[in-house]
């Protein structure tokens, strides 16, 4: 069993102290657990499936850095191949072999992708995608998906889900009208919504971009066959096909949601799990897509630390782990842990849905199946809050915010999933009450 919370006092005096340097006192949003109360937690390590804060209370954690630590906090072999890399020198500002074997490790892997571009975040894999989409079919509308994150470009900050949810948000000031202009955004799952924005500006749609599964309004999958769809009409309609898989690439499956559905999409966002935990990211597609990118073609990206030999080293080691093994023993871990959470709700009698794919789910309270963005904004989240609060005592680390997922790692052991329900069920007795 976890130990429960002793203090945090270390964690809220380290709070004002940023608050008086850093707006809000962090620097993402969700960090400042805003919608759920109370004094975010200042972490000073971690270690396999725990944190420690800053006051020395030890965690089950299943933020995951928000995904990307598939393998657990330090995982050995991911440690070993940064530190020999940084031991080499950080950065070079020139190419390296490391990320021609990235690039051909994910080319083999995901099956949208033969061409590879490294970027360092999630925010600059989808803009850069979308500009590349432009700059191909010659088009300037993109279609969006409300409640759908695809970083903070100005332009794909209309209808964003995530921290913009989260905050209570209206779609970002300092975002100008000409930014969003060009923005069509429809409701996920909804198929006439796509067929009307078709019908209105379908010549000059370059762009369908998606989260195939929706994983920042909490986890939303797709309606059976509603990826199929979007495949159909963009290739009937002479647009691309982006499949932003920053959160599900080789988390939902080594070749990502695209592999999972058996849907391929025309273009790629990754982040997260490539990075093996630093900042790194990339977007990828067919060679003919690619090939628009400079130098070969006129569509600009560029970046000083795109594809860093520290970041792409430890990226290396962790997708060279993650074999069909990994995937199945992440798959037996979320069963667990599913199965003992969604007992708890329900011996409590509160209401609570667990949407779920692969190694992701969601807790939404709520009585019926969320399909949209509209449908997790109305689930309860103050309940939420209170379920966040309540596991967070008894030492159980989970996203601050009902707009986020929740991620298992292979160093999750049996105890840890085991400990997270017997927490779990004691705090649904208290939501009952």
């Amino acid at each position: 069993m976890t130990a429960p919370v002793r203090s945090s006092r270390a964690s809220a005096e380290l709070f004002e102290r940023a608050r008086a340097v850093i707006p809000g006192g962090v620097n993402s949003p969700v960090r400042a657990f805003g919608s759920v109360g109370g004094t975010p937690r200042f972490m000073a390590a971690g270690e396999g499936a725990h944190l420690v804060d800053a006051d020395g209370n030890r965690y089950v954690d299943y933020v995951c850095s928000w995904g990307p630590l598939i393998l657990g906090h330090a995982h050995p072999e991911v440690v070993a191949a940064a530190r020999a890399a940084l031991e080499r020198g950080s950065s070079y500002g020139a190419p390296t072999l490391a990320e021609v074997e990235f690039a051909e490790t994910v080319a083999a892997a995901v099956p949208a992708v033969e061409m590879v571009r490294c970027v360092s975040s999630g925010t600059e894999a989808a803009m850069s995608a979308i500009r590349l989409a432009r700059g191909a079919t010659g088009r300037d509308k993109v279609v969006k998906f409300a409640g759908h994150y695809h970083g903070h470009s100005d332009a794909l900050l209309a209808s964003a889900g995530s921290g913009v949810a989260t905050l209570g948000l209206p779609d970002s000031p300092g975002v100008t009208r000409g930014a969003a202009a060009d923005t069509i955004v429809v409701g996920w799952n909804d198929r006439a919504g796509v067929e009307a924005a078709f019908a209105a500006a379908g010549d000059d749609v370059a762009l369908v971009a998606c989260e195939p599964v929706a994983a920042n309004m909490g986890l939303v999958p797709p309606d059976p066959g509603f990826l199929e769809f979007l495949r159909e009409i963009t290739a009937r309609r002479g647009a691309l096909l982006l499949f932003d898989e920053v959160m599900t690439g080789f988390r939902v499956a080594r070749g990502g949601a695209g592999a999972h559905y058996g849907v391929v999409p025309d273009l790629v966002a990754l982040g997260k799990v490539v990075g093996g935990g630093f900042p790194l990211a990339a977007f990828g597609g067919s060679a003919a897509v690619m090939r628009h990118l400079a130098p070969d073609g006129p569509v600009y990206q560029a970046g000083t630390l795109s594809g860093n030999p520290v970041a792409v080293a430890a990226g290396l080691a962790q997708l060279r782990l993650l074999d069909d093994s990994a995937y199945a023993g992440l798959g037996r871990r979320a069963d667990r842990l599913l199965a003992g959470l969604e007992k708890a709700f329900a011996d409590a009698g509160v209401a609570a849905r667990l949407p779920r794919v692969a190694s992701m789910f969601s807790v939404f309270f709520a009585d019926a199946p969320v399909r949209d963005y509209a449908g997790a904004r109305a689930t309860d989240h103050g309940r939420y809050a209170r379920w966040f609060n309540g596991m967070l005592a008894r030492g159980h680390y989970l996203p601050p915010s009902g707009y986020e997922a929740v991620f298992v790692s292979l160093a999750h052991t049996d105890s840890d999933l085991d400990a997270t329900v017997a927490a779990a069920a004691d705090v649904a007795k208290d939501l009952a009450a």
